[in-house]
């Protein structure tokens, strides 16, 4: 594909994007003394509590391509350090549930609000139907690289 294709362009946009993010996770990560693991799993962990996915250590370990006992040492980490707390469903008791405590929540709140507020105050600067074009851009962007990962 030509490299100053429109498309190719917003490829390159979109890893300049990701690149920016992941470094100001690392920077996250090294300025509260976690791993970087540790930052992916707290966001995985959010983002199920938006949507009200159960999350437990197992579901916790496929976001993360991790076996069982990477993910039991990774929960564990969050846990000393009070970041997240395992509970019993009310549901099934056999299963645990994960959830993150309010002050992960507080440092993510502290360290990328100010970023968070820049993006949307760039995306207020949008109409709905563009907004709506974009989301539908980088849901399929998703969707897309899950299913060109290589086994």
């Amino acid at each position: 594909m030509d490299d100053g294709s429109p498309a190719m362009r917003l490829v390159h946009l979109l890893r300049a994007v990701t690149v920016e993010f992941d470094l100001l996770g690392a920077e996250f990560a090294a300025r509260e003394g976690l791993h970087p693991t540790d930052v992916r799993a707290l966001v995985h962990l959010l983002d199920a509590a938006r949507d009200g996915t159960r999350a437990t250590p197992g579901w916790l370990g496929g976001r993360l391509r991790l076996n069982s006992a990477g993910t039991t040492a990774l929960v564990d980490r969050l846990e000393r350090l009070e970041l997240v707390r395992r509970e019993r469903d009310a549901e099934d008791r056999r299963r645990v549930l994960l959830r993150v405590e309010e002050k992960a929540v507080e440092l993510g709140r502290t360290f990328f609000g100010p970023v968070i507020g820049e993006v949307v105050a760039v995306a207020e600067a949008f109409e709905p139907d563009e907004l709506e074009t974009v989301r539908r851009f980088l849901a399929s962007v998703l969707d897309s690289t899950g299913r060109a990962r290589p086994e």
